[in-house]
């Protein structure tokens, strides 16, 4: 990890007496990512974003800009940069940890990003003992971390043979699922057998994420390389729904999957079996006997 990749910060994980000096990561590559640029179709000029003022319909450098917050409808109370990098936390090195608790009782819902955290000069024992104790214990860190004048919750936990942190949400920032106004439906026991035999079907012992390939991404990909080399990239019609507005009986399409589950599974095992030649029936007859 050192070698091959660029740390954002030093920092030092803290709790009790007992500190740790670690090196952040960025755990996702940003360069995977493919970004367009916005250009004028005619002549392929980059275009730049202006600011335009509704008052009067001029152009607004970014010299004459302040911030402001609506408190109410078209009214604003404006802070100057100044004022705002006041209102800032001071940015710490150190990650704080307040308790222990079992991942499972973080819902993934809160998780918003994720770091590689690796050992720096002098911190390798320690940092090992913390993830080992953390493995052994079924348990992850929680934590303050305060980044870019504002505080974060962060989750310190186990991976492989080192430590990841992910940056949660607050509270305050997570929508409740009840302001959806979901109302259960009624399920009857056949229904969830055939449910429950379809997700059997379906079970793997862990998720493995080379199973998922990005088809988006190559599709993308593909189509740039042909614009590089002067091809013409064909349009492809967009696929069509299979629901198509019709209700279908849940018991049908529930035995459906699992129909069609199984006989794809067959298909793979009867591929992936041995062919035997058939024995002659002479040496069956004499088996038979």
């Amino acid at each position: 990890m050192a070698t091959q990749a660029r740390s954002i910060a030093s920092l030092t994980i803290s709790f009790g007496l007992v500190a740790i000096p670690v090196k952040l990561y960025s755990a996702t590559v940003s360069s995977e990512r493919i970004s367009f640029n916005m250009l004028r179709q005619n002549d392929a000029s980059r275009v730049k974003q202006q600011y335009i003022a509704v008052n009067d319909g001029k152009v607004v450098e970014r010299s004459e800009m302040v911030k402001g917050y609506e408190f109410a409808k078209d009214q604003y109370v404006m802070f100057s940069a100044e004022e705002l990098k006041a209102l800032e936390d001071t940015t710490s090195h150190s990650i704080d940890i307040g308790q222990f608790v079992p991942l499972e009782s973080v819902d993934p819902v809160y998780f918003d990003g994720t770091y590689y955290l690796a050992p720096d000069k002098g911190g390798a024992k320690p940092y090992t003992l913390l993830a080992t104790a953390l493995r052994k214990a079924h348990q992850c860190a929680v934590g303050r971390w305060i980044s870019r004048g504002k505080e974060h919750i962060v989750v310190i936990r186990p991976i492989d043979d080192g430590l990841a942190m992910h940056q949660l949400h607050f509270q305050a920032e997570v929508r409740s699922l009840k302001d959806l106004g979901i109302e259960p439906a009624q399920v009857s026991d056949p229904e969830l057998k055939l449910a429950q035999q379809l997700i059997d079907h379906l079970a793997a012992k862990r998720f493995d994420a080379n199973e998922y390939a990005d088809e988006h991404r190559a599709r993308v990909q593909a189509a740039i390389q042909k614009k590089v080399e002067g091809k013409e990239v064909s349009l492809a019609e967009a696929p069509v729904s299979a629901g198509g507005g019709n209700v279908i009986d849940l018991m049908e399409a529930l035995r459906a999957s699992i129909d069609a589950r199984g006989s794809k599974a067959a298909d793979l095992k009867d591929r992936k079996a041995p062919k035997r030649a058939a024995a002659p029936k002479a040496s069956r007859k004499s088996a038979r006997r």
